[in-house]
């Protein structure tokens, strides 16, 4: 691909679309258009981008498909961070996505390693689009990114840190055991940047991670970097089936109820990483994946204990999903 590859990008302005912004920015050598509903093409976060020298562009996916072909013109490289419920839109997308000519389609991976077929309610849905995009013989490429460095801590007793906690849960999943590959969310951009350009990450699923942790590890290094005693109750695979048991049938009855999908979500994926030890290279290269290890050893990133000392603790960390963290926080006290 040459210099000036085109990207279209989808949920430019969420956490994942944000750091993906960020890394082709950094990178440079790149046309960048960010694909927004047309609702939103006029509001401040869209504004802001276009200041930055991204083309914002109307993208309505509810549109007929000549309309969705039309606002993907010109776009050689598509990536979509698109949001946890809208993850079926992407359906109508690829299918436009291979009429217009698109190069290469980078579906909203972008969680940890987890096999399709019954572990996580998100991945399946995702398998969904994925074989879509198969059917059309549409290249392709599927990057996962392991856990976020900013939700990867517990809170102090103190409540110093409490600013910065991402999704926050104090509990250990099993017995705190399992390596959990994690990456700063602000590398994610840096990372895409380098696979949109890369030929060899075509038809591939990609897994992008910076170091592994286990709970246990996080907990010791939290203690030890703070001072603070840090209380460690687990969560036992009953108690996180229970929690996923309770969320099954009321999703059933009310699917749009965001806060039913966080809770059994987030159950499966403590399962996932925290028991099952899905979230690791070993695992991912078994399934298929290619690492960041492999392709960009090079890549340079802060530590996960640099950015807990220097950031978290020190009071200079940015939180993440702040009106979400509150409603998360309430339904930890009702269980």
């Amino acid at each position: 691909m040459g210099s000036t590859t085109v990207v279209g990008l989808l949920g430019a302005t969420g956490e994942t679309g944000t750091s993906i912004v960020n890394g082709l920015l950094e990178a440079g050598g790149l046309t960048i258009i960010a694909l927004t509903r047309p609702s939103s093409v006029s509001k401040p976060a869209a504004v802001a981008l276009k200041d930055r020298g991204v083309e914002i562009r109307p993208l309505d996916l509810k549109a007929s498909q000549d309309d969705i072909v039309a606002s993907l013109e010109g776009v050689e490289v598509l990536v979509s961070a698109i949001g946890p419920m809208e993850q079926l839109e992407q359906i109508p997308l690829a299918t436009a996505a291979k009429t217009a000519g698109v190069k290469r389609f980078l579906p909203c991976g972008a969680m940890p390693v987890v096999p399709a077929g019954g572990i996580h309610m998100l991945r399946d849905v995702k398998e969904i689009v994925y074989n879509h995009i198969k059917t059309l013989h549409l290249p392709y490429t599927i990057v996962d990114v392991g856990w976020w460095y900013q939700i990867a801590f517990p809170p102090l007793p103190s409540g110093k840190i409490d600013y910065a906690l991402g999704l926050p849960n104090p509990r250990l999943p099993g017995n705190g055991s399992q390596p959990n590959a994690l990456t700063d969310l602000r590398d994610i951009g840096r990372y895409f940047a380098k696979i949109v350009v890369d030929d060899r990450t075509i038809n591939k699923y990609v897994f992008v991670y910076n170091e592994l942790h286990s709970p246990t590890q996080i907990f010791d290094l939290m203690e030890k970097l703070s001072g603070e005693k840090l209380d460690r109750q687990y969560d036992t695979l009953e108690d996180l089936q229970a929690r996923i048991a309770d969320a099954r049938p009321k999703i059933a009855k009310d699917p749009t109820n965001f806060m039913l999908m966080v809770q059994q979500v987030s159950a499966e994926y403590l399962i996932s990483w925290g028991i099952r030890g899905d979230n690791q290279p070993e695992y991912a290269k078994y399934l298929g994946y290619v690492t960041s290890k492999e392709l960009y050893p090079e890549f340079k990133f802060k530590s996960f204990e640099a950015y807990l000392r220097d950031e978290v603790i020190a009071g200079k960390a940015k939180g993440v999903y702040d009106e979400l963290r509150a409603k998360i926080v309430e339904m930890h006290k009702k269980h």
